[in-house]
């Protein structure tokens, strides 16, 4: 073998040693164009570094916008006088490229999730993460006073984001047990919806969101959820104002779907990165 033919050799397992440090990244170094976990109830594509976590508060208000005149409104300060539905998270990264975690509503549902990232867009024309949870009502647990209905679903995150400045989903889901009627009185016991989702960075702290959750097959009363939201990322803070005509923040709860397109609540939400 010549010495031409040494080098060549020499230089191309270089390169293809350092070829899978490529695309190894850094799970905890910011990712301005999709900064957070979830957009408004939908989840992102954001993966956790091992052993690190993040916690979420989110309210939605009760009496919707449209209620009364604007002087009644005005004095029950957009809403936020009234009643509001509370849901508290915590996720961990279990596992590089994994998650898990638990997100509880002050109506006592909890829901466990979990996620784990596939593909990078690195290494394919989009992000591809799989994702499956479970609903539990009444504290996830059944006694004397209450049966306690469980909602598995399963799903997939596929999402691209351009350059620093924005990120966009597509999440089709499937939720078990979406219909709270009994089985013999349904005609449908699961709902398939398609999460269609955007996060727009307008300035370099400041992000437009925005989701839709169309059910396209099984149980879908009402109408599909949809929101959208203003952010403001502070350190590892990020502070949402978000309206929704609904205020699902589950996954079943989302499946359900809102009541109609004319009631509209406010809410926000208030996510801490620990890592």
């Amino acid at each position: 073998m010549t010495r031409s033919s040494i080098r060549s050799v020499v230089v191309l397992s270089l390169l293809l040693a350092g070829a899978p440090a490529a695309f190894a990244q850094d799970d905890a170094e910011l990712k301005p164009a999709e900064q957070d976990f979830t957009l408004v109830g939908l989840p992102t594509a954001l993966r956790l570094p091992k052993f690190g976590s993040a916690f979420r508060v989110t309210h939605r208000f009760l009496r919707p916008l449209n209620e009364g005149d604007f002087g009644d409104l005005l004095s029950d300060f957009f809403g936020l006088d009234s009643g509001a539905q509370i849901g508290l998270e915590y996720r961990f990264g279990i596992i590089r490229n994994g998650q898990i975690g638990i997100h509880r509503t002050s109506d006592k549902t909890i829901e466990f999730f979990g996620q784990y990232g596939l593909l990078r867009q690195e290494q394919f024309p989009v992000d591809v993460s799989i994702l499956a949870s479970i609903d539990g009502t009444n504290n996830f647990h059944s006694n004397d006073e209450e049966e306690a209905s469980y909602s598995p679903s399963l799903g997939v995150i596929l999402s691209r984001t351009f350059a620093d400045w924005a990120a966009f989903y597509v999440e089709p889901i499937w939720v078990n047990n979406s219909n709270p009627e009994p089985k013999e009185l349904s005609d449908h016991n699961d709902t398939f919806m398609i999460g269609l989702a955007a996060r727009i960075r307008i300035r370099p702290t400041v992000y437009l969101v925005g989701e839709v959750t169309p059910r396209v097959a099984g149980h879908k009363p009402g109408t599909n959820q949809g929101s959208f939201a203003i952010e403001k990322r502070a350190g590892g803070h990020t502070f949402q104002l978000n309206f929704s005509n609904g205020i699902g923040t589950t996954r079943n709860q989302i499946a359900t779907g809102a009541a109609n397109n004319d009631d509209w609540y406010m809410g926000f939400a208030i996510s801490r990165k620990f890592f």
